[in-house]
């Protein structure tokens, strides 16, 4: 031999198209690549030409370099891939050296790069009509994702696992192109818990008559998460921190207490939820169900700006309200008579921004408001999604009722698409839901989640199937219409926004996530959850079903820092968030100023039984400052910027304006360019 040979491991060869790939290895590194090409003699197929690639190049060798080769070697290994002819004439060329060489399924696309990559049924991965290694799986998948768009590793460490799951490269960059094959694009399956409570019989209640009456011409027996609130004190005015899942019956624990209450002259019952429209959808429920046996009114946020009071009756039995409304109401001295009963829905909302201290600060102030007037209300808290149920019962003093029942399972789906692409796939959803029927007998329908009123038209105009638009934009009859169509099986889907989610009361089997935004602002995990639980309710449907659409690197403002499909597994696989206020200076000088506004000296008080940590001493420090406090009362300034519920930087942007003698118009567009830069 001319040149001496490598160590030798395992020798494979694999066909070609006139010859034979040659591939040598040795403790996993490739020693040597070379072809070999066979002649016909007397005794049978022999070596003809054996040559050893160098680079670019080839170097001829002497066959018979090929025959000690093979015969050094510890295994010899021929492609399953390879013909059969050609496999026949490599073998018999062994035998004549009395070698033996076994089959092996390879990787073709390695064998191709002169690489031997045996493979077996667990690692193959179909590719066309051939089966390739995980490696050269994983390449050919990144490059898709590449013409594809920016994916963030989370997505695609999603998809890699659905390669190895499937072992089918075609199936998951199908995937890609809106493939809606379930078993692809399924994450995970919530399953269905059956909480067992002994129900309470609504005859066995002790309530007003009227009351009575109607409770027990609607339903024989409570729910499960009523009968454990009514045997934890309900109706003897213990407060309560209900936390059940979404269409478990929450809403009706409040107006159990609330109504009967006042019904028995024990004051009237504020019900309170954090957005106008949710007040209003509550306010017709109240009217409705209720209306013929008490007064009726709706107090919300827009008061503050027209405060003509025409639609707010301060001396009804039942104000509905949002938490603004209300606080409003506080800040500025309003009579609302003798509260009994105080229901604050979405109370998990004491964890939002800006929200949630303003929550935190009302409880606080109409605490105090009842107390001042010797009404011992009953204070009851309801969500569907709390992290620290516990925790947050003990710091709202109120007993924790807590039913973690799911009556159907849910499967969750998450599939690609850019905007346009994710109107054609809900297209196909909604069709493919609305053409099925459980085993109760009804179709299946849809609630679309998207993050504006523009995008619900949008959609809803370019579904095949009957659909109507749901938003805050739309008034009490076209609410109402849609709301009767759909409960009538008229409808194949609604499309909604995500700010609407809490009040979107249909019974849908299917939920779509167009959009995981609402308005400029992720969704967190509690709202997510609350939208996803919207999907399978026990007496229409077998199961939910949830499809969350995901366009790779989407972000739906400047200011969001993580992209859709970060978002997307971040929700999908995160557990709940605490609920608990953290208060920044600007968030502690608001809410002291308004506690000062409606409680003078006694604001401190205020301030020491808010759920989140307020640094008093600092804020007030800041208020004297500012010139929004004298003592601890409000300046006319004050009580103007806490009157318009103005956070600091707020009001002094206003006062510089003004200052500079800017016409009105000009400091509201500077206000909300401010505002759009945050």
């Amino acid at each position: 031999m001319s040149e001496q040979l490598p160590a030798v491991g395992t020798v494979f060869l694999h066909e070609r198209d006139d010859d034979f790939l040659v591939v040598v290895q040795s403790d996993g590194d490739r020693r040597l690549r070379g072809v070999l090409e066979l002649k016909e003699t007397d005794a049978g197929p022999r070596p003809r030409k054996f040559r050893v690639k160098r680079g670019s190049g080839e170097e001829p060798r002497q066959p018979d370099q090929f025959v000690e080769l093979v015969r050094a070697a510890d295994r010899i290994r021929i492609s399953e891939q390879t013909g059969a002819g050609a496999r026949d004439r490599l073998q018999a060329t062994l035998d004549a050296y009395q070698l033996e060489a076994v089959q092996v399924r390879t990787c073709r696309y390695c064998a191709n790069a002169g690489r031997y990559s045996p493979i077996t049924a667990d690692t193959a991965v179909k590719a066309d009509r051939d089966y390739i290694c995980r490696d050269c799986a994983k390449e050919e998948l990144d490059r898709e994702l590449a013409y594809k768009g920016e994916f963030t590793s989370a997505a695609a460490d999603r998809l890699e696992e659905l390669l190895y799951e499937t072992g089918d490269l075609e199936r998951i960059t199908n995937l890609l192109q809106g493939n809606l094959d379930p078993e692809l694009t399924k994450f995970d399956t919530i399953s269905a818990t059956v909480d067992e409570v002994d129900p309470v019989a609504t005859a066995d209640l002790d309530l007003h008559p009227a009351l009575a009456d109607r409770l027990t011409g609607r339903f024989e027996e409570l729910l499960p998460v009523q009968s454990l609130s009514v045997r934890n004190g309900l109706l003897d005015g213990d407060d309560q921190l209900v936390v059940s899942a979404t269409a478990t019956g929450k809403t009706l624990v409040g107006e159990l207490a609330g109504v009967n209450r006042a019904l028995n002259g024990k004051g009237k019952l504020l019900f309170l939820v954090p957005l106008v429209a949710l007040a209003n959808q509550k306010h017709e429920d109240f009217e409705e169900e209720y209306g013929d046996v008490v007064d009726v009114t709706l107090r919300v946020g827009a008061s503050r700006i027209n405060d003509s009071g025409e639609r707010f009756d301060p001396s009804a039995d039942v104000i509905v309200g949002t938490y603004e409304g209300i606080d409003h109401a506080l800040r500025t001295g309003k009579d609302m008579g003798d509260v009994g009963t105080v229901v604050i829905d979405e109370i998990h909302t004491l964890k939002e921004g800006e929200r949630g201290h303003r929550l935190d600060g009302m409880i606080s102030r109409l605490k105090h408001y009842c107390e001042s007037r010797g009404t011992g209300a009953q204070w009851v808290y309801l969500s569907a999604t709390v992290g620290n149920p516990e925790w947050l019962a003990q710091r709202l003093q109120a007993r924790l009722v807590e039913f973690e029942e799911r009556p159907v399972p849910i499967e969750r789906h998450v599939t690609f698409a850019d905007a346009r692409e994710k109107v054609q796939i809900e297209n196909r959803l909604v069709s493919r839901e609305f053409d099925a029927k459980s085993s109760k007998g009804y179709r299946g329908q849809t609630i679309v989640f998207t993050n504006s009123r523009r995008r619900c038209h949008e959609i809803s105009r370019k579904l095949d199937y009957d659909s109507a638009p749901y938003h805050a934009g739309l008034d009490y009859g076209e609410r109402k219409r849609v709301e009767r169509q759909f409960g009538d099986q008229d409808l194949a889907a609604v499309v909604t926004t995500a700010a609407l989610a809490a009040g979107v009361d249909f019974p849908a089997s299917q939920v779509i996530f167009d959009s995981l935004a609402m308005g400029i602002e992720w969704l967190s995990v509690q709202e997510f959850e609350q939208m996803l639980g919207r999907a399978g309710r026990p007496d229409y449907h077998d199961e939910g079903k949830v499809y969350v659409l995901v366009e790779p690197d989407c972000t739906y403002h400047n200011s969001m820092e993580m992209t859709e499909d970060e978002v997307s597994f971040k929700l999908l696989k995160g557990e709940m968030e605490d609920v608990t206020t953290v208060y920044d200076g600007p968030a502690a000088a608001e809410e002291t100023l308004a506690n000062v506004t409606v409680a003078g000296e006694r604001a401190k008080r205020l301030n020491d039984r808010m759920i989140g940590d307020v640094p008093t001493k600092h804020a007030v420090g800041k208020l004297l400052e500012w010139g929004f406090i004298d003592g601890l009362e409000p300046t006319d300034l004050g009580r103007a910027v806490t009157t318009h519920f103005l956070a600091p930087d707020q009001a002094f942007r206003l006062l510089d304006g003004i200052r500079r003698g800017d016409e009105p118009y000009q400091i509201v567009a500077d206000e909300e360019l401010a505002d759009e830069e945050l």
